[in-house]
């Protein structure tokens, strides 16, 4: 069983705050000013609940994603404005889109290789101007902040979670029981702010700003939570990267 595609997954992260994702959602269009009509992408949609609040605030919306149960799910509220597709992050995407959308760190899961094609296939399926927003962790404090141990009792189950950290990759693995033992295996990769400017720089991208939580404070090193991106196709100079580093 594929632990992003099985029912536990997201019994485990059932407790997500859609209230802060609807509040940044709104946060990032108004610091963009991205119009109602513009065609938009949700990468690795999860359930679609970014698709959905973006549909109804007036976007042209497609979710992805390569589980097949979040795909599912998430059709049941497809209309006219909003579609779901279950596709890698390397497939097709379905056309230009003016501005896509990568949420909650669902980046970096793989390896560099991966990394390097969903950022080729970002740039080839994004218009010119068009934005691309990524939300990471700050892997320098999540790693600082490491809970080594946890335990988590939901719908009568008791998770068991045990996080390290290497090299390349924060890994968590998540142990339990309903009827039989489960075991679950996490990892994203440590990428830096450096790293993602080394990905853009080979493609016709550029961060044109940084933030370090929902609310779009300043990125800082040290204490923000989140590595908030904001990436733009055929800059016609370099701007800098706002934020403290």
């Amino acid at each position: 069983m594929d632990w992003f595609n099985s029912e536990y997954y997201h019994i485990l992260y059932r407790n997500r705050d859609n209230k802060e994702a609807e509040t940044f959602i709104n946060n990032i269009i108004k610091k963009l000013d991205l119009k109602t009509g513009l065609k938009v992408l949700d990468l690795a949609c999860g359930k679609g609940r970014h698709s959905i609040y973006l549909e109804k605030l007036g976007f042209i919306v497609t979710g992805i994603d390569k589980s097949i149960n979040n795909i599912i799910k998430a059709r049941e509220n497809e209309n006219e404005n909003l579609n779901f597709l279950n596709n890698e992050m390397i497939d097709d995407l379905g056309g230009k889109y003016d501005a896509i959308f990568n949420l909650f760190t669902s980046f970096g899961y793989i390896d560099e290789d991966y990394n390097l094609k969903t950022i080729n296939n970002i740039n080839n399926h994004l218009k010119d101007d068009g934005y691309v927003i990524i939300d990471y962790l700050n892997s320098i404090l999540a790693e600082h902040n490491l809970i080594e141990k946890e335990k988590k009792l939901i719908n009568n189950i008791n998770f068991k979670i045990k996080r390290t950290s290497d090299n390349n990759f924060i890994r968590k693995t998540i142990t339990f029981k309903d009827k039989k033992k489960y075991k679950f295996n996490e990892k994203v990769m440590k990428l830096s702010l450096d790293d993602f400017k080394s990905y853009f720089e080979k493609y016709n991208l550029e961060i044109v700003n940084c933030f370090g939580n929902y609310q779009l404070d300043a990125f800082d090193l040290k204490n923000s939570e989140r590595l908030i991106m904001i990436i733009k196709k055929s800059q016609p100079k370099k701007t800098g990267i706002r934020g403290r580093q």
